[in-house]
């Protein structure tokens, strides 16, 4: 078969120039994303022989190893793992998958723009690694060190092996090749500026300080002579250690490998739950909003691990979708290991741990809120949005989410809670009012609030699209029901202010008797384009405002459906 050549998507090649030149302090990465690559590819294949041992053909021996050649001027990483076929090159190395891949490059091209303020190369850095920690684009950081890349591999139960090759400068190819076995090999031809990657001690140290917790025991070649191969991690499942032996920095470290992510965790859950049901979770919450947060097919990235072996990271059964912004492992001690994906969804087992999970979330995320509020108001403005969507969708945790959910209000500066919402409610208020629009300070602005301002009643303000379909069903809060200002039937009469009652008092009953003409009028002027037209004290600088009809759906609601 000849050699075929390829195009990479045109958001590819613009996303393989971005990413060579904006981590220029943070290159050693490539290898952290390599020796991870490697270490999936071991754990699928070692679940798939589960139930067919064919694939592996005898050797369930897994390992990573890590060759250098210096006279090549080549680091290669080799697995043992699944490997891939001529459509899985093309797929998963000739594309990325993914719908965001315009917006990753848009803001990755906005972040090199010069914005005229001075950034050390150290704070630059950040804030890409940032970005890129949104869009997982891990394999394509190899061209930050090398001038080729190779892709040698041979798939599990294949006996034809493919090499892909490419300069990451808009084309690949890929030809048929000769491999022994199944696996991988990525050989990067490495930059002659880089030749600090062929040192077997600086390869040592970034594996030490970036892999260390891969549970598959990653090996440093030795060069034939006096230096023979080196294993260089522990291999142990970092979440079998006891919490007081792991540091801070080795929980980063497995975050950026479990997820592959590049920013820091916002919170890290480390627990073990024994009993009648025994298991273990290692879950990170992220500091930064992944680009595909609110994709229809986004599911959180929650590996399922039975006695510490793979078994896989689609598991819908584990993780609500409201929490699908959660990162990391669960490992149980009583799943059966050849567990099938239809007994994802009706193990009871299943269910139990997910319920323990979602408890213990939502129970630390009350701590950080009473004890943190600054800190819990980014987490807020991340994942606050996806957060309400339990709202609807397990009412048995309603409670909990309303305690967790914050708000902006045409009152309060930042953030407010509603019980604290409720502690500032006037005499005579009985109802949580709110409005929503897109956007909080165009429905701040709004003519229905004017009656409002003027009685110094507080409104909360739903800017976020999932406001609309929880309020119906949620209904009320520590029985005070939730009323919308842009309903009919808002009115503040009940609501004390005594400044503005005895003003008016002297005047209602006089105005309202001679605006009746008028209103008359107006019902037969508009006719059937409006159900009613009534006096409303809820105006005070506007002439008139549109309500909603009481039963009628709200007009964002309806303009959405």
């Amino acid at each position: 078969m000849a050699q075929e050549k390829f195009t990479f998507q045109a958001e590819v090649s613009k996303l393989l120039d971005i990413v060579a030149h904006s981590l220029y302090s943070h290159k050693e990465i490539f290898l952290r994303e390599l020796i991870s690559n490697a270490s999936d590819a071991c754990d699928r294949l070692r679940y798939a022989a589960l139930t067919d041992a064919a694939p592996t053909g005898g050797d369930a021996d897994f390992k990573i190893t890590l060759s250098v050649d210096k006279k090549a001027n080549t680091l290669t990483v080799t697995d043992n793992g699944d490997g891939m076929n001529r459509d899985d090159l093309t797929e998963v190395l000739g594309t990325i998958a993914r719908s965001g891949t315009q917006a990753f490059v848009d803001q990755m091209a906005a972040s090199t723009k010069d914005t005229g303020k001075k950034k050390s190369k150290d704070a630059k850095g950040g804030d890409d690694m940032a970005l890129i920690g949104q869009f997982g684009v891990g394999f394509y950081s190899t061209f930050m060190v090398a001038d080729k890349v190779e892709v040698l591999t041979r798939k599990a139960g294949d006996k034809k092996a493919w090499q892909w090759s490419s300069d990451g400068k808009g084309e690949f190819t890929i030809d048929e090749a000769e491999r022994d076995a199944r696996g991988t090999d990525v050989i990067l031809h490495l930059d002659k500026k880089e030749k600090e990657y062929l040192d077997p001690a600086r390869i040592e140290h970034i594996v030490k300080q970036h892999s260390d917790h891969i549970g598959i025991p990653i090996i440093l070649k030795g060069d034939g002579g006096e230096d023979g191969d080196k294993t260089l991690n522990t291999a142990s499942a970092l979440w079998t250690r006891p919490k007081k032996d792991i540091t801070s920095e080795q929980y980063t470290e497995f975050y950026h490998h479990a997820a592959h992510a590049f920013d820091d965790p916002w919170m890290t859950l480390h627990n073990s739950v024994e009993g009648v049901l025994s298991y273990t979770n290692l879950l990170f919450i992220p500091s930064t909003q992944p680009f595909d947060l609110f994709h229809p097919d986004r599911k959180a990235q929650v590996k399922l691990y039975v006695k510490r072996v793979f078994i896989t990271d689609d598991c819908e059964g584990l993780m609500p979708s409201y929490l699908r912004f959660m990162r990391g492992i669960v490992d149980s001690e009583d799943l059966p290991l050849n567990i099938s994906r239809e007994m994802f969804q009706h193990n009871p087992q299943l269910t139990k741990i997910r319920s323990g999970l979602s408890k213990r979330i939502m129970g630390e995320l009350k701590k950080k809120a009473n004890k943190k509020p600054e800190e819990y108001a980014d987490f807020w403005n991340n994942f606050g949005a996806v957060l309400k969507e339990g709202l609807y969708e397990e009412p048995e945790n309603r409670e909990k989410i309303l305690g967790l959910a914050r708000f902006k209000s045409t009152t309060q500066d930042g953030w407010t809670s509603l019980e604290d919402y409720a502690s500032r409610m006037k005499d005579g208020q009985e109802v949580i009012y709110y409005i929503s629009g897109e956007d909080a300070d165009a429905i701040a602005a709004s003519p229905h609030l004017e009656g409002f301002k003027a009685k110094g009643v507080e409104v909360l303000l739903m800017t976020d699209p999932v406001d609309d379909f929880w309020l119906p069903s949620v209904g009320e809060f520590e029985g005070k029901a939730f009323k919308s200002a842009a309903r009919v039937g808002a009115d503040l009469d009940k609501v004390e202010d005594v400044d503005i009652d005895k003003k008016k008092d002297a005047k209602k009953d006089k105005a309202g008797k001679a605006i009746e003409p008028l209103l008359a009028q107006f019902k037969v002027v508009l006719g059937e384009a409006v159900k009613d037209v009534c006096a409303s004290e809820r105006l005070t600088e506007s002439p008139v405002c549109l309500v909603t009809g009481e039963g009628d759906m709200d007009a964002r609601l309806e303009k959405m459906l």
